[in-house]
């Protein structure tokens, strides 16, 4: 919805179990249609939408998507992002890294990503563009130390995007629907935070994505950069920058100096705990942590240490043997609880970093899409489950209470 000053603010429906198409529609039926009356009675509220391989397929069946598009119309919605990171299914009892299944270097993810596009400029209202947030490229353990092998991913990764700029371009040029790629850097994802990113942004995408685009297009390279640069921004996710200990105003700082673009903020929050100097009192945050540490999803930890330096565990499990590590100060766990909570007994949340990414926004648009993305519901401790509809709505909530842009 149309918060303010062109801010747009929704959730990302990827909370939602359902890889069919049906099965996605009837939850946009059952959650949408309440919260819109809750939160946005008399002014149309946007969808955060994610859709499966299988329920991308499935939309552009038959008669599914010009339906669903006067379902939307209907009822004063509109879809202008899409999660496209999640290939498959999201919800099945072990995710874990097959979430970054298929890679960037697979014909099966660039097919993917055209088709949401596809979909995305069919349903998205003429005065917005549209987003689509991707993974990371790939994930860094299935690559180890092999340099090599990581220059040819790499490599890969960057030629597929090439072809996606194009089809963007194409898209562009035949619609006049603008959409762009964001793509989202998570702790061993192949990228991993901001600065990895922006490298990737200067050692491959310019070089490489401009020159297919000169070759192709025929296009100067000035016009190729330009062209890059609308298609292909960053998904900046709270959580994810957290556990890195990056600044969100540094970020955004190197971001415009370059000249790329943020596509959208994801507004999470990750798992935090300051550790006392005497392992011995940690015990007690021990067991807190253990209590999250589930089977579904990856939840890496990264460990701030008295010498300033990172120490980096794949999830919880692997961590929590170094618990009582004399050297750790401050632990970080990617694990995104409620953003309205900002601790869970003595646990804290990652909460101020959203409150700090806000008040930039307040200052300076660096883009116009908000979306929420809390997507643990299921596997959150039983204390802090609350009724799925209500749980979002208090969120959104949060946020406007957080975020003073109104006009």
């Amino acid at each position: 919805m149309n918060i303010g000053k062109g801010y747009h603010l929704t959730y990302c429906t990827n909370i939602h179990p359902g890889e069919s198409w049906a099965a996605v529609f009837e939850s946009l039926k059952t959650y949408l249609l309440p919260l819109k009356e809750n939160i946005s009675p008399d002014k149309p509220f946007g969808i955060g939408l994610r859709l499966s391989d299988r329920a991308s397929q499935e939309l552009e069946q038959e008669n599914n998507l010009p339906e669903f598009k006067n379902w939307l119309y209907d009822n004063g919605l509109y879809v202008h992002i899409i999660n496209g990171f999640p290939f498959g299914n999201f919800h099945r009892s072990v995710v874990k890294d097959d979430v970054h299944q298929p890679d960037w270097t697979t014909p099966e993810r660039l097919n993917y990503t055209k088709r949401l596009a596809r979909i995305l400029s069919f349903l998205l209202p003429e005065e917005l563009d549209g987003g689509i947030s991707t993974s990371p490229l790939s994930y860094k353990p299935w690559l180890g130390d092999d340099a090599a092998k990581t220059e040819e991913v790499f490599r890969q990764c960057t030629q597929q995007l090439a072809v996606l700029v194009e089809d963007l371009y194409h898209r562009r040029s035949h619609t006049g629907k603008l959409i762009h790629l964001d793509i989202e850097p998570e702790p061993d994802g192949l990228l991993e935070n901001g600065t990895e990113f922006l490298n990737y942004y200067d050692q491959w995408l310019l070089p490489q994505v401009t020159d297919y685009l000169q070759s192709r297009l025929g296009m100067s390279q000035a016009m190729a950069t330009e062209t890059l640069k609308t298609h292909i921004r960053l998904c900046y996710d709270v959580c994810h920058f957290a556990l890195t200990y990056e600044e969100p105003e540094a970020v955004f700082n190197q971001l415009e100096k370059r000249g790329i673009k943020v596509g959208r903020v994801q507004l999470s929050a990750a798992l935090k705990a300051d550790l006392p100097a005497n392992p011995s009192n940690r015990e007690e945050l021990a067991r807190q942590f253990e209590q999250f540490s589930e089977s579904t999803y990856l939840h890496q930890v990264l460990v701030r240490n008295q010498n300033g330096t990172i120490s980096h565990y794949p999830d919880l499990p692997q961590a929590l043997e170094h618990f009582n590590d004399p050297e750790a100060v401050e632990w970080r766990s990617h694990f995104h609880v409620p953003i309205f909570l900002d601790r869970y007994n003595q646990l804290q949340s990652t909460q101020s970093e959203i409150v700090k990414v806000l008040r930039l926004l307040e200052a300076k648009q660096v883009t116009k899409y908000l979306e929420v993305e809390t997507y643990t519901w299921k596997v959150l401790p039983p204390e802090i489950k609350q009724e799925l509809g209500a749980s979002i709505q208090r969120e959104l909530k949060w946020v406007l209470q957080h975020f003073n842009v109104q006009e």
